[in-house]
């Protein structure tokens, strides 16, 4: 590990003394990672039992306004370590809730104080960062929502995350973790998709009604091609942060961890459901219902304008930029690295992908950055799967062929033999996480860490 146990400790015996007084002097929410029970189910089965934020699938909507401070105290009440990990925020480095990377686990009966400033606008989420492949599949994860000072004009903002969960006959959940099939092939898939929790999501609207759609994927693996029905929609952000203007879609796909805001106008008829469905090989697969019952208005509204943009530093020169490569390799049908390596929970897993020639966090990090660089990743998938990348605490764009760059992202879902560059500014000082968000894949070697200077 970049820092062991003992080192982490040392490093931070001084801080330990002092912060917990600081800290506790203010007022923090609690917010509890606590077994609980939920109807994920149909009505005609029990409720499931799941861990939850304060014991509900998925914990509270966090809303603050943009450049406003979450702080909140978090309570384990599990029987594992865990953290929270807030995903897409360019937080400071130890809130960021990366087990010995950049804060000590929080072991059961213990707290954590979380408290930090939000710079962007958006869409964003929070979930542990400890055995992450099971914590978020027995339900951890909420929504943090950064709201713009000028908020778009819409009838209602609506956050769906997006989940699937693997079911056993009756509605438990299957407590099949860590099998070396899932690991090594697509991660955990399951065979029941929820919307907040909801195995049948409705949400009444009315025809020429305009809503704001957050869409986030919080599944373990799962890559959601998503399609609307009955509504004209209009992609206006990814992963948190607005487009240069709005683009009209009919769908979006996304891999682990991604979001999308849509804004869209509800065109089905009176009596008529509009749909957001999943589709795939075999069909479409309602994900939410929009039953429609009377008008908002006579006649639809006009297009929609772009969402002001967030503060992100320009790229500099790519011409100039150091040029990172990080190769994937391992999994089924590829070179798997063998031999075990200590997870971040200190127990031996087998290690089956690896970026970069290693499996696991690295002693030393993959690059080191001065602040305010520019820096390019290439990365080959050299293996049969695809993989979502996520960066820590940095927004990066996609850097095309002819030199073109993509919009703004923390989360990039690469296709089995794809390469892909991306590009970004190193303006937040510490030491990062780059890792696959097939959470299966990660915690069998797709993990390893940068520093910015």
């Amino acid at each position: 590990m970049p820092l062991t146990r003992r080192a982490f400790l040392a490093g931070t015996a001084a801080m330990s003394v002092a912060a917990p007084g600081l800290a506790r002097a203010s007022t923090y929410q609690q917010l509890r990672a606590a077994p609980g029970s939920a109807q994920l189910a149909p009505s005609g089965y029990a409720p499931t039992p799941i861990w939850g934020y304060d014991g509900g699938v998925p914990g509270p909507t966090i809303r603050v306004p943009q450049g406003g401070r979450v702080t909140r105290r978090l309570i384990n009440e599990l029987a594992q370590d865990t953290t929270v990990h807030w995903h897409g925020i360019r937080i400071d480095n130890a809130m960021d809730g990366v087990p010995h990377l950049t804060q000590h686990p929080v072991a059961p009966g213990d707290s954590f104080d979380y408290g930090f400033e939000v710079p962007d606008a958006g869409t964003y989420w929070y979930h542990p960062h400890n055995r992450s492949w099971e914590q978020m599949a027995r339900g951890l994860y909420g929504a943090l929502i950064v709201e713009e000072a000028d908020l778009p004009a819409v009838d209602r903002d609506e956050v769906l995350l997006i989940d699937d969960w693997r079911f056993a006959e009756d509605a438990t959940i299957h407590e099949s973790f860590g099998m070396m099939h899932d690991w090594a092939h697509a991660g955990r898939i399951g065979n029941w998709v929820t919307v907040n929790g909801q195995g049948e999501y409705v949400l009444p609207v009315r025809q020429n009604e305009r809503l704001r759609l957050r869409l986030a994927n919080t599944a373990n693996a799962r890559v959601f091609p998503l399609a609307v029905m009955g509504m004209r929609a209009w992609l206006v952000a990814l992963d948190g942060m607005p487009l240069a203007a709005p683009a009209s879609v009919d769908a979006v796909r996304l891999g682990p961890a991604q979001r999308a805001d849509l804004i869209v106008d509800i065109t089905a008829s009176d009596g008529e459901v509009a749909r957001v469905v999943e589709t795939d090989r075999d069909g479409a697969l309602a994900v939410a219902d929009f039953p429609v019952s009377g008008s908002a208005r006579s006649a639809p509204l006009d297009a929609p304008g772009a969402l002001a943009p967030n503060h992100v530093p320009p790229l500099g020169a790519l011409e100039d930029a150091a040029v990172v490569e990080l190769a994937m390799a391992g999994g089924a049908m590829g070179r798997m690295p063998g031999g075990t390596f200590a997870g971040h929970d200190g127990e031996e897993v087998p290690a089956l992908w690896s970026l970069a020639g290693h499996a696991g966090m690295p002693d030393v990090p993959l690059f080191q950055a001065g602040l305010g660089e520019t820096v390019r990743i290439r990365m080959i998938n050299d293996t049969a799967w695809p993989h979502a990348m996520h960066l820590h605490g940095h927004h990066f764009r996609q850097v095309f062929g002819d030199g073109s760059t993509g919009p703004l992202r923390d989360t990039l879902l690469m296709e089995r033999g794809e390469t892909a560059e991306i590009a970004f500014v190193a303006d937040n000082p510490g030491d990062w996480m780059l890792h696959c968000h097939m959470l299966e894949h990660s915690a069998s070697g797709m993990m390893t860490w940068l520093r910015v200077a």
